[in-house]
């Protein structure tokens, strides 16, 4: 499971990001880079919008398990995207959290270590509730014991596979208000 991270913990991790930003920035600054800097800038500038975003959703042991996820060694890197500002705070943050923290272990015990694996996220409230997205690619060594979470965890959201293969999983589903 994942870390239960304390205030200055986080603040040390984040600030650790910002000033690798900046390295990178400037790095490219001093290599006369100047459209790469600006490209960074521009990156950064979108990253914390979709982390104001995700805040905003009022779903925060969620929204903390996101953040923070790629701070600590996992087998995949996380990417996330909120389609939409919306709040979704009738959703029930504790059980997403732990259906998603459940789901990530799982993962992270049936695919390749150390290759370049990556679970994208993408988050889109809607009028009578929100979608979630969930798109990895990487390489996945042990497909039944994913098949066998989601058995065992066959409750209500309806799961929709779109695809299941040694490559790539990807899925849905909604959560109703």
């Amino acid at each position: 499971m994942n870390k239960d991270w304390n205030m200055i913990e986080v603040l040390r991790y984040a600030r650790h990001d910002w000033l690798n930003k900046i390295q990178l920035i400037k790095g490219n600054l001093a290599l006369n880079k100047i459209d790469r800097a600006k490209e960074i800038i521009d990156e950064i500038v979108v990253e914390a919008q979709q982390e104001a975003k995700l805040s905003n959703l009022k779903i925060p042991q969620f929204a903390s398990l996101i953040l923070t996820y790629n701070w600590e060694n996992h087998m995949f890197q996380l990417e996330y995207d909120v389609l939409d500002g919306s709040k979704c705070d009738y959703l029930d943050d504790e059980w997403l959290v732990s259906w998603t923290g459940a789901f990530f272990d799982c993962l992270n015990s049936s695919i390749r270590q150390y290759y370049d694996n990556h679970l994208s996220v993408t988050i889109e409230p809607q009028i009578e509730g929100t979608r979630f997205f969930f798109d990895f690619r990487g390489i996945i060594t042990n497909k039944e014991q994913i098949e066998r979470f989601f058995e065992r965890t066959a409750t209500a959201p309806k799961i929709n596979f779109h695809l299941l293969t040694d490559q790539e999983l990807s899925l849905e589903f909604f959560l109703h208000k």
